[in-house]
């Protein structure tokens, strides 16, 4: 398969190429908003759309194998893999390297770790936005393809510990 953006659910084929580790990079679904919240933002939840989008997330990668499932400690992000989670009976793994501020560091500790293929890394806009970047820069997709929007995939390609194809899947 080409390397290249898509943004439907995936047809015929389930990995990226079949020589290379796939992770499925999650951005949180939709949260309640930061200036209404006034505990610490690590708890804040998901709003009710965010609720409605983790549980069709479960259609999305319905078609992709996935093996394990990481997430960033804070409950947002936790509570976007919950329903995947449960369908595939699978726990969810806290990570620190997921966190607000880790950028692309922190995703990189997981795509080095060979042992790891198709795995779920639910985590936050700026850290998806520097993976977007990464991808670009390294002319792995085009400039303006994809994005990061809440709850959307981006399913990569991994070959050593790095990502060398790229599919993006829109938000549910």
């Amino acid at each position: 398969m080409a390397k290249g953006v898509e943004s439907a659910r995936p047809q015929a084929s389930t990995r990226v190429d079949a020589l290379s580790r796939t992770f499925y990079v999650v951005r949180h679904a939709k949260a309640g908003s930061r200036s209404h919240w006034s505990g610490d933002d690590r708890l804040r939840p998901l709003s009710k759309k965010g609720h409605q989008q983790a549980e069709e997330l479960v259609k999305v990668l319905e078609p992709f194998p996935v093996s394990v499932i990481f997430s960033s400690p804070y409950l947002r992000c936790v509570q976007t893999v919950e329903p995947l989670a449960r369908m595939r009976r699978i726990g969810i793994k806290s990570s620190a390297s997921l966190e607000e501020g880790h950028g692309l560091a922190g995703l990189t500790e997981f795509l080095r770790d060979r042992g790891l293929d198709h795995a779920v890394l639910s985590t936050h806009g700026d850290i998806v936005w520097e993976l977007v970047e990464d991808l670009v820069q390294r002319h792995v997709i085009k400039g303006g393809e994809g994005g990061f929007e809440k709850c959307s995939t981006w399913v990569l390609g991994v070959d050593g510990s790095v990502a060398t194809q790229a599919r993006y899947l829109r938000a549910p």
